[in-house]
């Protein structure tokens, strides 16, 4: 037997397990058109019955579920934090997600959430940019130094995230972990983006160092380039 249409799938979900919730909204890769075999329901439910937020996963309708479930007023401390980490897991799902359940208030709370993602994250400060020179460089130090595979493999991983976070943070965009950190860096910056996977996949097939070398080096420029020499933190 197939396996229910996302959609009609979420709505069944939110009947059977939520039945006396206020609102409900579809998100996630099943709405933007990017499901995978693996995709789950990502659903955001609102009720006036919980005094706090939670999170639960199971399996539903041949459907993985996670199901994010929030009072009127406890999904703004979700904002915040999200803002404050600048990865807006909540307020995209909530922007990009079809309501399945009706309720006036999701308007504004909708509305909320697009201005949120329309505003970014908070800018990087000189200081911050400067400490994050400081341990990319360091990291670079270590990556260009390892002459041991299994180290050179991990340092690159680590590398990796520390170059998409700069280029992305440097520049007050959002941030985003696994998967979303390539489609950021598409969205912000494709050319970039292509020139980082080619450096690592290059890296990883044949060992070579120097596109992820340059790379580090391209993405620094702007900001005073490596920096070691000089560098203090915390010093009265």
């Amino acid at each position: 037997m197939a396996k229910l249409d996302a959609r009609k799938a979420a709505q069944q979900i939110i009947e059977m397990k939520y039945p006396h919730c206020n609102g409900a909204l579809l998100g996630g890769s099943v709405v933007r058109g990017e499901a995978t075999n693996t995709s789950d329901l990502d659903i955001v439910i609102f009720t006036d019955e919980t005094f706090f937020s939670y999170r639960e996963s199971f399996i539903e309708l041949d459907w993985p579920v996670e199901a994010f479930v929030h009072n009127f007023s406890s999904y703004k401390e979700f904002f915040k934090s999200d803002r404050e980490r600048a990865i807006p897991t909540l307020p995209r799902m909530v922007t990009e997600g079809i309501v399945l359940k009706e309720d006036p208030r999701l308007h504004s709370i909708k509305q909320e959430a697009n201005e949120l993602l329309e505003a970014g994250p908070e800018k990087w400060t000189s200081e911050m940019i400067d400490i994050k020179r400081y341990f990319l460089t360091d990291m670079l130090d270590d990556f260009i130094g390892s002459a041991t595979r299994g180290e050179e493999i991990v340092i690159a991983g680590a590398l990796a995230e520390m170059i998409s976070e700069f280029k992305l943070r440097a520049e007050q965009n959002w941030l985003g972990s696994s998967k979303w950190v390539v489609r950021l860096l598409k969205q912000y910056d494709e050319a970039f983006a292509e020139t980082f996977i080619e450096a690592f996949d290059l890296f990883y097939k044949t060992g070579e160092k120097g596109p992820v070398i340059q790379l580090v080096d391209t993405v620094l420029q702007p900001y005073g380039g490596r920096l070691f020499d000089g560098f203090s933190i915390g010093k009265l």
